[in-house]
């Protein structure tokens, strides 16, 4: 199927597209006129991670093309919790941790959407929190079935796993139907999309819009990003990769894109960069060592369009310091140490990397020198005893943690 409108076209050819509703209809009105459209985004914690990237980059992508592109905060439905995906009751936050949250991640926003043009956060506590129940209960109550509620995957899962889904959370799916109607009768939002699993919710909110508004809306969802080797897209074993410059720094993000898996590169090119669709083509077809230089380019591409340019070309250059040109770079990480510590063996390895967060555990640390994963000054570390006393008369000590974390210890 060819689409016609320029922003459907280009989120087809990159792969955003799993599921939609009247898409053709759609590619119709876009051909003709700019729509309004939104994405919701919860705000259970501080920061965004990257597994809302490819949220953010449709928004963009409708942004680019001149349309209306909503971040619509749930300052209102994050007081409940989203059920979909999920096989506990979220823990429920205060409206004051909420609104902390809400102004940390509006920067995220920024750089993805112009608001000083046409595109908009807004927040659903403006408008949730003014409900009143029983109004609302006898004029969208009616509209939409338990029935259908059961029919959705995320409800299904839970029910099936035999796990809890209060009611608080089942309300959410109403909520969020009538965010739909809301943003489609005061800002003409004609247009929800989303990740998969919220294709329920989403066709609540075009049903919904057709009763009580008596217009037509439309949605689309993402496909879900997993990496090759079948794990959920943004955890590690180091927990979540965070957007926010202040949970992970613009290097460690740097650095995760570049030690992605080889059969992920292409399928992250065309989602997570605006690199040109025939610039991704050639890249693709890089194989075996070449492969490393379309890593380089997905995480430069990445990082600036996330921390920006000049934090893109820092960590640029000091990834290329440490290993092409195996300069220490004095912008990593790094502590002091005295040295009459080292010599006496009253600072360790262990004590090293753990002041340097470069590992969560000692038990972790001692797991990957065991194992060949730690580096002390570019060659494998194995002493049982964990002693740096033969490095006591250098300057500074390098230590690598496998191809990814590297810090430095000063010695004066």
């Amino acid at each position: 199927m060819k689409l016609k409108s320029e922003f459907l076209n280009e989120i087809k050819e990159r792969g955003f597209i799993y599921q939609s509703i009247d898409i053709e209809d759609l590619d119709k009105i876009i051909l003709k006129n700019k729509i309004s459209g939104y994405i919701g985004f919860d705000i259970t914690s501080d920061s965004l991670h990257i597994g809302s990237l490819i949220q953010l980059m449709l928004l963009h992508w409708l942004d680019f093309y001149g349309h209306q592109s909503i971040a619509l905060v749930g300052g209102g439905t994050t007081l409940i919790g989203d059920p979909s995906g999920k096989d506990q009751t979220r823990k429920i936050l205060s409206k004051n941790e909420i609104d902390k949250n809400i102004n940390n991640i509006k920067k995220t926003f920024e750089r993805f959407i112009n608001l000083k043009k046409n595109s908009l956060i807004i927040n659903n506590y403006d408008w949730l929190s003014k409900l009143n129940y029983i109004d609302f209960l006898r004029e969208f109550g009616s509209k939409i079935t338990l029935n259908r509620m059961l029919t959705f995957e995320s409800v299904k899962n839970r029910l099936d796993r035999e796990q809890p889904l209060s009611i608080l959370e089942f309300n959410y799916m109403l909520l969020q139907a009538y965010d739909f109607v809301h943003l489609n009768k005061n800002f003409n939002c004609i247009l929800q999309m989303g990740g998969s699993d919220q294709w329920g919710n989403i066709l609540s909110g075009v049903d919904l819009i057709r009763k009580i508004n008596k217009k037509t809306a439309f949605g689309i969802t993402s496909p879900l990003i997993t990496n090759s080797d079948g794990t959920k897209m943004g955890k590690t074993a180091d927990g979540a990769v965070w957007l926010n410059k202040d949970k992970i720094s613009s290097l460690d993000f740097f650095q995760f894109w570049r030690n992605v898996d080889d059969n992920d590169v292409s399928r992250f090119l065309y989602l997570f960069t605006k690199l040109p669709l025939r610039e991704i083509e050639k890249l693709s077809l890089l194989k075996n060592q070449e492969i490393n230089e379309a890593k380089k380019i997905l995480a430069y591409e990445v990082t600036k369009i996330v921390r920006g340019k000049e934090d893109a070309d820092e960590a640029f250059e000091i990834t290329n310091n440490i290993f092409r040109s195996k300069i220490v770079d004095q912008r990593l990480p790094h502590i002091s140490e005295n040295k009459s510590n080292l010599e006496n063996d009253n600072f360790s390895l262990l004590d090293a990397i753990e002041k340097l967060n470069l590992v969560k555990t000692r038990s972790e640390t001692k797991r990957l020198i065991k194992s060949n994963g730690v580096k002390v000054n570019d060659i494998l570390y194995n002493n049982s005893n964990y002693s740096l006393k033969e490095f006591s008369d250098l300057k500074e000590i390098k230590i690598a943690i496998g191809k990814k974390k590297i810090g430095i210890v000063k010695i004066n």
